[in-house]
């Protein structure tokens, strides 16, 4: 099992030790590291900034919202930071949820997820590939575009730019058991919410019955400390924001997972108090239990226990979500 390193978005501003800390990954033998975007930093352009100053780590988003940007558009970001840092591009996409897509990016959620995200690879793919001028007769992503409103001037391109590698590894974020089994057919690889060694059968039987060499990627919050309920405290914090408010209260992706992994009334209590703005009450009605199988937690032998677990299933590379330099140390000396 490969270790990443996660930095996350950022928040208020710029994270002034993600730079130090993606460079102590790669001197560490991390294999990637990871960035990630909602409302505020982008993924790619950080990546572009690490990229520059390290010369092993492959490079992650995790992830890059489909809503943000056309697939074309996408393709390119990706075929160009593939070329600048050489061959170290890892494209993970996800659609995010109708609260961003339509509140942040001014577009409908599709009504087809599936279908969309579908399309959507599969133009990013046609451009890596550059075997042809790109077209696609889709529903969601037409090229060229055929709408009412088009000139009828708009012809199929190749890029100008010959991509670096035209099989460029593709992730996707999935959750529900059928997107995940689309990802096992569509993408070179899965990036997991809340996994927990202990029930993959939350995902569907697709998770057992992956394609030789793809890549399962899930995210975990790490951190080396003497007391498992304090060092909780940050996951329940994540758990209580994405399920109590990254969503609609009748459509939250985040408590319908967490609702199929045994915490129904638990998620639905979270949304209610994170709603009506007791955020506070909303983190401390996160389930320890819940945060403690999603997380590496602890002191280092019980981090070195558990770790166990997380190498005996399918996961391929475990990506660390940490801004502690002694945790990024105890878990590579652990992985090693």
């Amino acid at each position: 099992m490969r270790l990443g390193l996660a930095l996350g978005y950022w928040g208020r501003g710029p994270c002034a030790h993600h730079l130090p800390l993606a460079r102590e990954a790669e001197r560490l033998g991390y294999d990637s590291v990871w960035t990630a975007e909602s409302w505020g930093s982008d993924a790619f352009t950080p990546l572009a900034w690490i990229a520059a100053h390290t010369a092993r780590i492959r490079l992650g988003t995790a992830v890059a919202q489909m809503a943000a940007r056309s697939p074309t558009t996408t393709a390119m970001h990706a075929l160009t930071l593939d070329h600048l840092s050489g061959g170290r591009l890892l494209l993970g996409l996800g659609l995010s949820g109708p609260q961003v897509v339509e509140g942040w990016y001014g577009r409908p959620f599709p009504r087809s997820p599936l279908t969309a995200t579908r399309e959507y690879v599969d133009v990013v793919r046609q451009v890596l590939r550059r075997a042809a001028p790109v077209a696609a007769d889709g529903r969601f992503h037409p090229l060229p575009y055929r709408g009412p409103d088009a000139t009828g001037l708009g012809k199929p391109l190749k890029p100008i730019t010959h991509p670096l590698r035209p099989d460029l590894p593709v992730l996707l974020g999935a959750e529900g058991p059928k997107n995940v089994a689309q990802t096992t057919r569509i993408a070179d690889g899965w990036l997991p919410l809340y996994w927990a060694p202990s029930r993959p059968e939350v995902y569907g039987p697709a998770v057992h019955d992956l394609p030789e060499g793809f890549l399962v990627a899930p995210m975990a919050q790490v951190r080396v400390c003497a007391d498992v309920a304090e060092g909780l405290l940050p996951v329940k914090a994540m758990l209580g924001f994405y399920i109590g408010g990254m969503g609609h209260a009748a459509r939250n992706f985040h408590a319908d997972l967490m609702a199929r992994m045994g915490y129904a009334e638990e998620a639905r209590r979270i949304q209610e108090l994170f709603l009506s703005g007791r955020r506070e009450e909303a983190v401390r009605a996160v389930p320890d239990a819940f945060a403690d199988e999603i997380s590496l937690v602890g002191p280092r032998e019980r981090i070195a226990e558990r770790l166990e677990s997380w190498r005996k299933g399918p996961v391929t590379d475990l990506l660390a979500l940490t801004q502690d330099p002694h945790t990024l140390r105890t878990l590579a000396d652990l992985n090693s």
